[in-house]
Order: structure tokens, then sequence, then C-alpha cells
């Protein structure tokens, strides 16, 4: 089954933007691509899709208001940095899906809210009751309170867990890369693209992912931890490019690439 046939076969679909993919060249939020994205996610919609995001950006909007910050370390600052940013980053969302009709809604999560039943039953039922009023889900960690002991640390593990959560048919992760390769790409010039990738735990075994960079150090990481999570509930995943304004829109149609990782079942 190619990426096309995939997203026509499923109807529950979470999609991850991350922070590259969100940032313009200024370093602030990047509201075009916002625009273009929320007009595809109002046409995938219009066709009976259901669909939950799980937004990166809370640091970068809180630095294209408080640039003044961008050198404080202290932990309390970037916690403060995320709460401004957030505000920020769903006005942006909010803005973005308005000419379409849609309202956007915000839940905030830590690692300790999906250890928790109670918190568990609440948040299904938080997502559930949204979609069902035709209210689109905007999910990130809440970064303004989360320590080191109740972190999730990337969005690529929070868009699994909550697809798990949320009983998804297909997770998508958008990152700055345009699937996964048998080694590097960008410190090997003959890496190949891999279309479609059934076994994980062999693929690991397999790539070469080369020195301490990004594509050592959590970024192909956490995108097969993210797999190795979804994939045995029978959710499939797709990791793609998703720094073209027409990303979603151009996998549907099957003109940009991306990796399958398969469901068990």
């Amino acid at each position: 089954m190619n990426i096309p046939e995939l997203i026509a076969h499923v109807r529950k679909i979470v999609i991850k933007i991350g922070s590259s993919t969100l940032e313009d060249s200024t370093g602030a939020v990047n509201n075009a691509f916002l625009e273009h994205f929320a007009a595809e996610v109002a046409n995938f919609i219009k066709k009976n899709k259901q669909i939950v995001i799980v937004s990166s950006g809370a640091q970068i909007a809180g630095l294209s208001i408080l640039g003044k910050w961008a050198r404080k370390q202290d932990l309390h600052y970037k916690q403060a940095l995320c709460a401004v940013g957030q505000v920020e980053l769903m006005r942006a969302w909010s803005q973005a899906f308005a000419p379409h009709g849609i309202h956007t809604a915000q839940i905030l999560l830590t690692r300790d809210d999906f250890g928790d039943s109670l918190r568990t039953l609440n948040m299904r039922n938080t997502l559930f009751t949204l979609i069902d009023e035709g209210i689109v889900p905007i999910i990130n960690e809440n970064d303004s309170v989360a320590v080191d002991e109740i972190k999730i640390g990337d969005n690529d593990t929070l868009a699994a867990r909550s697809a798990v959560l949320w009983s998804a048919e297909l997770l998508i992760l958008f990152s700055d890369i345009d699937g996964l390769y048998d080694k590097n790409p960008k410190e090997f010039p003959d890496a190949q693209l891999l279309c479609e990738v059934p076994d994980i735990g062999s693929i690991r075994k397999q790539i070469r992912i080369g020195g301490t960079n990004i594509f050592g150090t959590g970024g192909i990481a956490t995108k097969l931890d993210a797999a190795e999570l979804v994939v045995p509930y029978g959710i499939p995943m797709i990791l793609s490019n998703g720094s073209r304004p027409d990303a979603l829109g151009a996998l549907n149609a099957g003109t940009q690439a991306g990796t399958i990782f398969k469901a068990l079942f």
C-alpha cells in the first residue's frame, strides 16, 4: 500500500508538526505555512477525515514576543517563555483555521497524564468530544510546568502516545527530512530513502546514523521510538518533510516522498 492509498483508507489521523517546520527565516512563527496547512486540514475534514495536531513551537513563539530572553538559560525563564509562547502559538493556529470556520482547542500534557488512568480517560473523552463537534485539537507538552521527572521530552513521542490514546488510524510525523534513509543523507550522498519499513528492530541494526548531529541525536532516534510505540497498536506511521506549504496535500496526491512504518496487524 502506498502513501495515498494509506491516507485514503483511514479516517482518524494524528499529525505532528516540528519546530523547524513552524519557524520562518526570522525565527518567528511561520504564519504563511500555518495558513496553507490549515487549508489542507480543512479539505481533509470536508472529506470526512478527523484530525488531531501535535504542534511544537511554544518556545519559538515566545521568543518572537520576548526576544530579549533569547539567552536566558535559567529553567524558570525557559518555562515562562513557553507560557508566553503558548498564547502566541494558539493565536496563530486559531487565525489560520478561522477562514475555514473551524475552531481549535489547546490540550497541554505531561508524561504523568499518560500514566494516570483517570486522566487518560478524561483526555480521551475531551478529544472525542472536540472531534465530534468539529473542533481541531492542538496538543503540545506543558513546557511551562514540566520538569525532568514528568517531561515527555519530544513531540514525536507525544504524538505517538496521543495517537494510541485516541485510537488513531494513522500517525504522520512532519519533520525536516524526506523520510528514513539507510544512512545519514547529510553525510553520505549515496544514502537511499526507504519507502517502507516493515520491521523497526531490523532497521535499527541496518541503518548508519553517523556522527553526533540532528540525524543521530534525537532526530531519527525519536522517530523510530515513535514508530515502535504505535505500530503494535495497529497504527501505521508516515515520516515525511513538512517544509513545503502543501506537504499534506502532496502526500495525499502521491507527489511527495515519505517512509511508511507498517502496522503489525
